[in-house]
């Protein structure tokens, strides 16, 4: 390179900005990893290692906007990822969860918000705005921790996800209800809000018909180049394009990148989109946690002690119990209601972007936004450990059981004695996609059955159908009891949460010590933990996937069938010695 084109690269590049993503990246690292290594979950490290080098922290960073423009765009790209993986398909099989359940949370959140504001001193308008503000939930930390955990699609999972979706989509009306709120809106504030109304539904209307015709005709023609760059490159250009076109409309950056996922998630290249987005988000996303962290302000906490306490509390305590009583009120079970309150207990990213709106407009005076702000960001560093711990604290569930038993679908503790099967029947604890092939085929060869479902919905259209399913859960021994397990031949455990199949297992042993447990888990190391705590045998998703692949690749191959299943059973054998080693 010529001296004078170094020179002026040199001079071009920020030697301030380079240090401080250095910095950053290496405390992310350094912090997380020794939390970790304890068992905090990841987030958790990240949040603390910006607090620990932020400008109120070691002012090894001080203020850098470039970091939080980066962690920005993570929050735009984790969105893009997320309408990628909830299709207009999946979003119909969500919907509840998004309209009821939101809506329910939301305004349970606010109320209590409003009035323990209001308690607080605050006027109407701070009370109202503030009560807005810690409604909304984080969805970067929260859908972060459900994908580590593997929890997306447990019921919690869907739950927790619907509301999120619900409060993203109202970012925009809460941000024009602000200035409407401090009185600087204008004479019409009305048709700015029938304004945004009718921008969204248009851009949802846009987004469908993409979605259908636009969009996988322009993918199949880049997918010919065979170029792996200009794939990626239209993938950004997809999702920042759709931000930045929902933007000049007046709605927020995070609901057009949302929009674009969905487009490109019906599609034959959103698995392929979002692998190659995957390593990119997550580093920018790690940034965003980063600089919430760098945000929080010990001279606040020290300044009003009161205010920051009681919204610590508000956050953790208020939060969880108002989104348990939505959860309560959607007919679910104690276990299911404790983790998706739990899960939902924190300040959110644009809840962040309220704040800064109502100070803007003057709702609040800064050094108490300050305290609130501290307070959320101690709320964010707690819930993906709270998250952690919820499926191991049984406290939680059996003080929300009376309430959940309430609200809850016809119970089998309620059933009729001449309903069930009094001996030799099989007891099947989830009745979805795998539990219901296996009540079919139980069905035809003449054994009876019995299935414990905590989908209510599930349970109501299949007691339409007249089979033996009734809502419960299979991790309480007196659920299990009432469905005559130790009466039964067998129990067959089909969920997809790790702890309840163990919590499901150890309450089998005390119901029906006698009676064989069958377990189907999702990898192979679960397997042995589970026949520790007195499973007969465990079925494992990850080595019945692999064998199967394998099997069908040497009848592909034309093997004897007598070679086949020799490979076969060898790998099988394999695996599990490799795994007990």
């Amino acid at each position: 390179m010529p001296v004078v084109a170094q020179d002026h690269f040199s001079q071009a590049l920020d030697n301030t900005l380079l240090r401080d993503f250095s910095i950053a990246a290496v405390a992310g690292a350094v912090v997380s990893s020794l939390l970790r290594r304890i068992g905090l979950p990841t987030v958790a490290g990240l949040i603390a290692a910006g607090v620990l080098v932020g400008p109120y922290g070691l002012r090894l960073i001080g203020d850098a906007p470039h970091i939080t423009t980066l962690a920005e765009a993570g929050v735009i790209l984790l969105l893009f990822t997320i309408g990628l993986e909830f299709s207009l398909r999946r979003l119909r099989h969500i919907g509840r969860y998004v309209v009821l359940g939101g809506a329910l949370q939301m305004i349970l959140t606010s109320v209590l918000a409003y009035g323990v504001v209001l308690w607080w001193g605050m006027e109407f308008r701070q009370a109202l705005a503030l009560a807005l503000v810690v409604a909304m939930s984080s969805t970067a930390i929260v859908l972060r921790t459900l994908a580590e955990r593997g929890e997306s699609d447990a019921p919690h999972g869907r739950f927790i996800i619907g509301v999120l979706i619900f409060q993203d989509l109202l970012v925009v009306p809460l941000l024009l209800f602000v200035p409407v709120l401090a009185g600087t809106s204008g004479p019409h504030p009305g048709l700015a809000v029938f304004r945004v109304a009718v921008l969204s539904v248009l851009l949802l209307v846009a987004t469908i018909a993409s979605g259908r015709y636009l969009i996988p005709p322009v993918f199949s023609a880049i997918e010919k180049t065979r170029s792996r760059e200009a794939f990626l490159l239209s993938v950004l250009a997809l999702c920042l394009g759709a931000a930045w076109v929902a933007s000049l409309a007046g709605l927020s950056l995070a609901l057009g990148a949302f929009l674009a996922g969905i487009m490109l998630a019906d599609s034959d290249y959103s698995h392929r989109a979002l692998t190659d987005v995957l390593p990119l988000r997550d580093v920018l996303s790690s940034l965003f946690f980063i600089s919430m962290g760098m945000l929080f302000d010990i001279r606040a906490v020290i300044r009003e002690p009161g205010l920051f306490a009681s919204a610590v509390v508000l956050f953790l305590a208020g939060k969880t119990a108002a989104a348990a009583l939505a959860a309560v009120l959607m007919r679910f079970p104690s276990r299911v209601v404790w983790q998706a309150a739990v899960g939902l207990a924190q300040f959110g990213e644009f809840g962040y972007v309220l704040l800064l709106a109502a100070v803007r407009y003057g709702i609040f005076p800064h050094e108490n936004v300050q305290a609130v702000l501290a307070a959320g960001i101690v709320s964010m560093f707690v819930t993906p450990i709270m998250m952690h711990l919820a499926p191991h604290v049984t406290a939680g569930e059996r003080i929300l059981r009376p309430l959940a038993r309430l609200m809850q679908a016809r119970s089998i503790e309620e059933a009729n004695p001449r309903e069930l099967p009094l001996r030799d029947h099989v007891v099947i604890a989830g009745y979805g996609a795998a539990g219901r092939l296996l009540g079919k085929a139980l069905e035809r060869a003449g054994i009876p059955f019995i299935a414990i479902e905590l989908n209510a919905e599930t349970v109501r259209h299949s007691r339409m159908l007249g089979e033996r399913v009734y809502y419960g859960d299979a991790t309480s021994p007196e659920v299990l009891a009432s469905a005559r397990t130790q009466d039964a031949r067998a129990l067959v455990v089909f969920v997809r949460d790790v702890s309840a199949a163990r919590r499901s297992v150890e309450a089998a042993r005390r119901a029906a010590p006698g009676v064989p447990v069958f377990v189907r888990t999702a990898f192979l190391a679960e397997a042995d933990e589970l026949r520790r705590l007195g499973a007969h045998d465990v079925a494992c998703e990850e080595l019945a996937g692999g064998l199967d692949l394998a099997d069908r690749l040497f009848r592909n191959l034309a093997f004897p069938d007598e070679l086949r299943e020799r490979l076969i059973q060898s790998m099988r054998v394999r695996c599990v010695v490799e795994n007990e080693t």
